[in-house]
């Protein structure tokens, strides 16, 4: 679990204001759920025997003997605040939401045991029209951050009687070529089979080469589905590949599974996945009602930015010194009218006392691009001086009734 520090914020908040502003777009809502929820939401919804209930959870019982669990993923707190605020059964309702999740796994670049999801939630709508425009919504943070190279993959999981037909041929099959198998992969095949299908085993994957595909036992309904999720992908310019080995590691999916993967951060190359769990909401009590969703690693995307654009900490624009009798208080009422006057001006005002030089040079440490500067002359005559600290030009004394204008006129040239 690491701290995100103060010069890594703005990658953060870069992201986290282009996803709210399209999810907004598209019509989504934000929703907070609890960081802590009764072990059985997740138990339910993700299954006994997946990696992440039998091995990754944090759980623990409360004073009065409960479980609960730190939440590992965010759909199945989603679902249950829909059910329990009674927002279900009616139109279809959108959702998005942003946080941190845990999960007690071993520690690598790009997944930590805490770390922090943005995701989107749409329940009541069983078409393939929204799974396309849940897909195209992705692909739209993407061209708002300017990230490249991002590639989407795409199965179908089909009903749960379909997968129960398909998981009968793949032991089959793997159980004909058991030795073959590691042991991570023996156990899998024993508690989840389809899990064998994300094996990081080569040697299994070129087993699984001539494995049975799931798409070959969907039937017409599913494939119906299926093809219409990919037509609609095509008239939407939206480019993908169809991955048969693509399951996804929570129990509760069906139909159209999906994950964005890049090349640009080794292993952990996943940086958003989702699908469709039409079976969900009943899982957790409430009447049969379709829904899908996806969940976006932070981490993951602020690392990508980081590589892209090495952008680096949001600078004060201007660092205002103060000296001598008066001039503080005067330095403070022009920093407090600049912010008042100027939205968005980022202004630091010198603290700690110090003579010139000592102010200037945190000043100029400050990455600040000005300095305004008030000494007794400028306090007597109702001026400062403005120097500018990245660039070799004179300094300029500027009356303060004009000072507005003129850091108007200097913002609009580009800082």
């Amino acid at each position: 679990m690491h701290d995100i520090l103060p010069q890594d914020i703005a990658l953060w908040q870069r992201l986290e204001h282009a996803a709210a502003t399209v999810f907004s777009s598209y019509g989504y809502r934000e929703i907070r759920m609890p960081i802590l929820e009764k072990t059985e939401v997740f138990t339910r919804a993700i299954g006994v025997a997946t990696d992440v209930v039998e091995k990754e959870m944090y759980s623990f019982l409360d004073r009065n003997e409960e479980s609960l669990s730190l939440r590992p993923e965010g759909t199945a707190g989603v679902v249950r605040a829909a059910l329990q605020n009674r927002l279900l059964y009616g139109h279809p309702v959108r959702l998005w939401y942003s946080g941190p999740m845990f999960r007690y796994e071993r520690p690598q670049k790009g997944r930590t045991r805490q770390f922090h999801q943005l995701g989107a939630e749409l329940f009541g709508a069983p078409g393939p029209d929204v799974d396309a425009e849940l897909i195209r919504m992705g692909e739209r943070i993407w061209s708002e951050l300017g990230l490249e190279g991002i590639r989407l993959e795409l199965n179908s999981l089909g009903t749960a009687s379909e997968r129960a037909a398909y998981r009968e041929q793949l032991v089959a099959f793997l159980s004909r070529h058991a030795d073959a198998l590691d042991g991570p992969t023996r156990e899998r095949l024993e508690r989840n089979p389809l899990r064998v299908l994300d094996s990081k085993d080569p040697d299994v994957q070129l087993l699984l080469d001539q494995a049975p595909k799931l798409m070959d036992v969907l039937g017409e309904d599913s494939r119906r589905h299926f093809d219409g999720v990919c037509e609609l992908l095509t008239g939407l310019g939206v480019a993908f590949v169809i991955n048969h080995k693509l399951v996804r590691g929570l129990d509760y999916y069906c139909h159209t599974v999906f994950e964005w993967i890049t090349e640009d951060l080794g292993a952990q190359g996943t940086i958003c996945a989702g699908g469709r769990y039409d079976g969900l909401i009943e899982q957790q009590g409430g009447k049969p009602w379709p829904g899908i969703g996806f969940a976006m690693g932070e981490e993951r995307l602020v690392e990508l930015l980081r590589l892209k654009d090495n952008v680096g900490p949001a600078h004060p624009h201007a660092y205002v010194v103060m000296l001598g009798s008066g001039s503080k208080l005067a330095g403070l009422q022009m920093a407090e009218r600049l912010r008042d006057k100027l939205p968005g001006l980022r202004v630091l005002s010198h603290a700690g006392g110090g003579n010139f030089r000592a102010q200037f040079k945190r000043a100029d440490k400050s990455g600040a691009a000005l300095a305004l500067v008030i000494g007794e002359n400028e306090l007597e005559n109702g001026t400062v001086v403005v120097k500018r600290l990245r660039e070799d030009l004179p300094q300029e004394t500027v009356s303060l009734t004009v000072l507005v204008d003129w850091l108007r006129d200097w913002m609009t040239d580009g800082p």
